[in-house]
């Protein structure tokens, strides 16, 4: 479970269904009954949120006789989850008391008012003296409130299939230098180990905020546009138009598609493609590079539904090297995810109450190996048991180094909606990377009520 799409309108019936009447949780709610909703994967072999807020619900109400805890997942692919969130915390009816919530929708939230702050909480928390600045940060306001506690945290770099590059001639410690080094191996699978897909960048406005963050801004955010950041101008706190770093990252995404490098583009523009990637396409050796997260063990561990013991030994992992390996030479994003509690909260103090079960030291140490995250507590982090518990927690934990966080501000979402449909359009060749881009500049200009500077 992780980043993707957000804010596409949904038809009335979803307004109606089940996951969102049923959770009510307001005016007239049992204050003895803590209502928490999560995003629950489509897959329904993937359990691993579900084991973890079931082992905390227990723990939670044998310390707390008399109170009962009702978990409410949302099952939807992560556009529709954000949608039906945003749903529920409009109404006191509808709001749970706790809720899952990605950092770069965090702060379009905050602005809706549609979250609490936390702060009176935390100063209480001795806890809180224990998370990294940089994860307190993913979860503040502009007002400079904390409205989240976060969970962990990840990074992003290229899965490659050891056996399909032995077939294609290609170094089992391959370590790409350039973007040309990456498509020059998908073109040598191609042609060498038919019946595989050579490439997967996840694409286009299905795919949400994982072709935005695991596809485009991977890329990016390893040209030279814009210097730091290539998305948003801190000092003039405009959002950034005209890039030739932008072009550069659709002429990418572009040659993927056109040269069949990447899936089929009705795969690609499935949303639920990233979950046939985990479970189906990496396991079963059928895609030769995979550029994605952190968290993709967390489909393959013991009780995870789709077992996979020997991925460690089968997949290899590299960094995602810069355009033209200019320095630092490899490039990652963040994010992660935060616990929030509704503004229309019925029962906001034993919210917070369940958030510190959840965060006790050995509970976020558990819930980072299980769901193959990057620890943001310090000091689960400098832990011996944590950095040996997964092949692949060191590489990850090492790209801390070289990552870049989005500009999550309140404009955001709508401008990762605007990046999707960019890749959409030169994905399916219907748009030139030109007029792609073209056409993302006027679309910020609008998302951001023409906050826009012109690079």
């Amino acid at each position: 479970m992780r980043p993707t799409a957000v804010l596409i309108p949904l038809v009335a019936a979803v307004l109606t269904a089940p996951a969102l009447t049923a959770c009510g949780s307001g005016s007239g709610s049992d204050p003895d009954t803590l209502k928490v909703s999560f995003k629950q994967s489509t897959d329904n072999s993937v359990k691993v949120m579900d084991n973890f807020l079931a082992d905390i619900k227990k723990q939670f109400e044998k310390a707390n006789p008399g109170k009962k805890v009702e978990l409410v997942p949302i099952k939807a692919p992560d556009s529709e989850y954000y949608t039906k969130l945003q749903q529920m915390l409009r109404s006191p009816k509808t709001a749970p008391d706790l809720v899952y919530e990605d950092t770069f929708l965090i702060n379009s939230d905050i602005t809706s008012g549609y979250l609490k702050p936390l702060d009176p909480y935390l100063a209480k928390w001795k806890d809180w003296s224990q998370f990294i600045d940089t994860a307190k940060a993913a979860a503040k306001g502009e007002d400079g409130k904390t409205y989240g506690v976060p969970d962990g945290t990840d990074t992003r770099g290229l899965w490659f299939d050891k056996g399909v590059f032995e077939k294609a001639g290609l170094p089992a410690d391959w370590q790409p230098k350039t973007w040309d080094e990456v498509l020059d191996a998908a073109r040598t699978i191609k042609e060498k180990v038919p019946g595989v897909t050579p490439l997967n960048v996840y694409t286009g406005k299905p795919a949400g905020e994982a072709a935005t963050m695991q596809g485009f801004e991977m890329l990016l955010y390893g040209t030279d546009a814009g210097g730091s950041d290539p998305l948003y101008d801190k000092g003039s706190k405009k959002w950034i138009a005209g890039s030739q770093g932008f072009k550069d990252a659709l002429a990418f995404v572009e040659t993927v598609y056109k040269e069949k490098l990447g899936p089929d583009v009705a795969d690609a523009l499935d949303p639920n493609f990233g979950t046939r990637v985990r479970g189906e396409l990496l396991p079963e050796g059928k895609l030769g590079i995979n550029l994605d997260g952190s968290w993709l063990p967390q489909d393959w561990l013991p009780g995870s539904g789709h077992e996979w013991p020997e991925w460690s030994q089968k997949l290899g992992l590299a960094a995602m090297p810069t355009q033209n390996g200019q320095a630092p030479g490899k490039v990652s994003m963040s994010g992660g995810w935060t616990w929030a509690v509704p503004a229309k909260a019925a029962n906001p103090d034993l919210a917070f109450e369940f958030i510190k079960t959840m965060q006790t030291k050995a509970n976020a140490q558990k819930w980072y190996i299980a769901n193959s995250g990057i620890a943001v507590r310090e000091d689960v982090a400098a832990d011996p048991e944590y950095v040996k518990a997964q092949p692949g927690i060191e590489f990850f934990t090492d790209l801390v180094a070289s990552t870049h966080y989005r500009p999550a501000y309140p404009a955001y979402p709508k401008v990762s909606v605007a990046i999707q449909e960019a890749m959409e359009g030169v994905t399916t060749g219907d748009v030139s990377v030109d007029d792609a881009a073209r056409g993302y500049d006027e679309t910020l200009k609008d998302v951001t009520d023409n906050q826009v500077i012109e690079k």
